[in-house]
Parts: structure tokens; sequence; C-alpha cells
């Protein structure tokens, strides 16, 4: 026989399943990542003692200005990224909650993901370096372009080391002597892809006193959403649109496409 339960019995009996539920969310490790902004490097110079791009077989001239590749850091593949984590991520403006799968290649262990990225890093740079030369109408087999960065991985620097072998190679400075900085993947033929974390990038790129950011096209309203004061955003498909924008940008001639 089954004894009838008070108000305050039924309740409590019923509560227990919810606490244990919230508890088990608290503490249990959550599939996401928390991101923060990350480094930028000025492909046009060095990078940990050395030159990021260092080109023979052409000649090249100085530039006044920098071309800054932006990243973000985010916890790694392992890590325990807990409810208190994703909350606190969610309201702070300088870090962000992303799926580890956005992250990260799901299945795989931390040496496999390193390795991806490297392949990717450098399936970039010759994707830029193609590119690059293509544009400028040169020879890739006269002219040898080595690209070198260190600790950094994936594609998304890909138009930023387009931009730098082209203002090392071509005529002129694009820069204008001004710190621009951006993101973007980049196609043997020329196009810009889009990539993640841009509103990340964007703070680490003004932080580092970037004033113009190159962002892809199809990423102006994330670039948007949380843009840093004095940072100014131009969108890119292709290679040759982000130097023609450059170019005009530094003239005062022709103009330049806003987000």
């Amino acid at each position: 026989m089954l004894s009838r339960l008070t108000r305050p019995q039924f309740l409590a009996v019923c509560g227990l399943p919810v606490v244990a539920l919230l508890a088990t969310a608290v503490f249990a490790p959550l599939p996401f990542s928390v991101a923060r902004p990350g480094l930028t490097a000025d492909v046009l110079g060095e990078n940990r003692g050395a030159e990021v791009i260092t080109i023979s077989g052409a000649p090249t001239h100085g530039t006044g200005g920098q071309l800054r590749m932006t990243t973000i850091e985010a916890t790694g593949p392992d890590a325990s990224v807990r409810l208190g984590d994703v909350l606190s991520g969610w309201f702070d403006t300088d870090r962000a909650v992303m799926p580890r799968d956005a992250v990260y290649p799901s299945g795989n262990n931390v040496s496999e993901i390193e390795k991806y990225n490297q392949r990717q890093m450098k399936e970039s740079q010759d994707s830029a370096t193609a590119a690059a030369l293509g544009y400028l109408g040169m020879d890739g087999d006269g002219v040898d372009v080595k690209l070198r960065l260190k600790d950094v991985g994936g594609p998304s620097a890909g138009l930023l080391f387009s931009l730098g072998i082209v203002d090392k190679l071509g005529a002129g400075d694009l820069t204008g002597g001004k710190v621009v900085a951006g993101t973007g993947t980049i196609t043997d033929d020329g196009r810009v892809g889009a990539v993640g974390g841009v509103p990340l990038k964007t703070q680490a790129a003004r932080r580092d006193g970037a004033t113009v950011f190159l962002v892809p096209k199809a990423e102006c309203s994330d670039a948007q959403a949380e843009l840093p004061k004095g940072l100014r955003l131009i969108p890119v498909t292709t290679l040759k649109g982000a130097v023609d924008s450059l170019k005009a940008l530094e003239s005062g001639k022709g103009s330049v496409p806003a987000c």
C-alpha cells in the first residue's frame, strides 16, 4: 500500500532529479571551446627571429607599413570546458564560446589535430603563393617563395600571405604606411573564403595597432557585431579586390568598399 505524499514532500521528491541534473551540468565537461583574441603577426616582417616571407628569383622592395594576419586562441581539444566557463564566455566581450567541432576536427586526438592544422597551413601557403604569382603574372618556376610562421595552423592566413607576396614583388606600397590586418582563406585562383572567430580577430588587430581590417564579405555582419572603435572594415571576395581596395585607400582615388 502506498502512502499519500504531502505537497512539500511531493515537490522535494520531484526536485531531486532536477538538482541532480543541474549538478551534472555544472560539473560535467561540455563539447565547447572558449576562445579569445590571439596573436597577430606582420607577414611583411619577422616572426620569432625569421622573415615570414622570403623571395628569390625576382627583385623585391621594402614596405613602410604592416600586414598583420590574425588568430584566435582556444581551449585545447582535450580541455574540460564546464557550464561556468560557457556562461562567463557568453557574457564576456573578449571571449567567445564555440562548438568544439567548429574549432577542431571531431574524432581526432591532439596529435592528429596538430598535424591536420599544419597540413591546412601548408596548403594555404601554397595557394597563397599561387594566387599572388598568378595575380602578378609571374612564373612560379622562376620565383621561389618561402613562407614561415611558427606555432600557427589552419588556412585563415591565406589572404594576408598573398597580399604580403604581392606587396614585396609588386610596384608601390599596398599599406601606405598603415597597420593593416585581416583574415580569410585563399584559393589558387585568388578567391577569398570565410573563416571563424572574426569578432575576436578584429579585437586582436586593434590591440596590435591596426586601423584597417580586411574581412571576407560573407562575414561583414559578424565583424560589425563587436567592432573595436578606430578599426575600419573593408570587405573582400578576391585577392584582386583586396589589392584594389588597398591601393584606393592609399591613393585616396577610387571607391573603397565598406561593410
